[in-house]
C-alpha cells in the first residue's frame, strides 16, 4: 500500500484527487507543517526538502506533487491522453508550466499577501501579476477545449486544479470573473465525488490551525535563522 504524506495545501491535494480517482489504495500520514512534522528526522529521511507531498511505493520514494502525479499515472496507466509524441510533449509542457509557474508564483502571491509579517507593496504587485498571467494563459488554453491535452481528463487538469481552486485566496474573489474557462474546469472537477473525498481528508485528521509566531517559524525557515 502506497504512504502518502500529506497536509491540506493545494499541492497535496492534487495527489489525494488522482489517489481517489484511480482508485489506489493509500495510507494517509498526516504532516503539519505549523507543528513542523516537516522538520523531524523522520520526515527528512522520506523527503529531505522538508516539504509535503511525498510518496512511498515500496522501494520507490517519490516527492513534488508533479512528479509523483506523472509516476502514479505511468504506473497504473490512467489519466494519460492517448499515446503519440504530440501529446506527450503536452502533457510534459503543461505539467512543468504548473511546476514552475502556477505553483512557486500563486505560493508567493499567498504569502506576500496573507502571511508575510510585513507589507511589501512591489512582492505583492509582482507576484499577483504573475499569477494572473499564469492562470490567463490556462484560461485562454480551454477557452478551444474541454480539457488541457487532448480533450482528455487527465494528470494535468489535476495538477491545474490543485492551485486553481484556490484562485480567490491566491488573487480575489473577482478573479473567477476574469477566468470563466478555467472555472469552468474547476467547477467540474469540484464536483466529482473523487475530488470531494480528497478534499475530506484533512478533516479526519487533527491540525494546528494557529498562525503564532511558532508556526511562522515552522512555516516559514528564514525566519528561524539568527542574521
Amino acid at each position: 500500500m502506497i504512504k502518502f504524506y500529506f497536509s491540506g495545501a493545494p499541492n497535496p491535494m492534487k495527489v489525494a484527487l488522482f489517489l481517489e480517482e484511480a482508485g489506489v489504495a493509500y495510507e494517509a500520514i498526516p504532516v503539519d507543517t505549523r507543528k513542523g512534522d516537516q522538520h523531524k528526522p523522520e520526515f527528512l529521511k522520506v523527503n529531505p526538502n522538508a516539504k509535503v507531498p511525498v510518496i512511498v511505493d515500496g522501494h520507490a520514494t517519490v516527492f513534488d506533487s508533479n512528479a509523483i502525479l506523472l509516476y502514479l499515472a505511468e504506473k497504473t496507466g490512467k489519466f494519460l491522453p492517448p499515446a503519440s509524441p504530440a501529446n506527450r510533449g503536452q502533457l510534459l509542457s503543461w505539467l512543468m508550466f504548473v511546476a514552475t509557474g502556477v505553483g512557486p508564483f500563486s505560493g508567493q502571491s499567498v504569502h506576500f499577501q496573507h502571511m508575510a509579517p510585513e507589507k511589501i507593496p512591489y512582492a505583492t504587485n509582482r507576484y499577483r501579476f504573475e499569477a494572473m498571467r499564469h492562470y490567463s494563459i490556462l484560461n485562454d488554453h480551454l477557452a478551444a477545449r474541454k480539457y488541457m491535452v487532448a480533450d482528455t481528463y487527465t494528470i494535468v487538469d489535476m495538477d491545474v486544479w490543485g492551485w486553481a481552486r484556490m484562485i480567490p485566496f491566491v488573487l480575489d474573489k473577482e478573479a473567477f470573473g476574469k477566468l470563466p474557462h478555467l472555472k469552468r474546469l474547476v467547477d467540474e472537477i469540484e464536483a466529482k465525488p473523487a475530488a470531494q473525498k480528497a478534499l475530506a481528508l484533512k478533516d479526519k485528521f487533527t491540525w494546528k490551525t494557529d498562525l503564532d509566531d511558532e508556526a511562522r517559524r515552522n512555516m516559514f525557515r528564514h525566519l528561524a535563522v539568527k542574521a
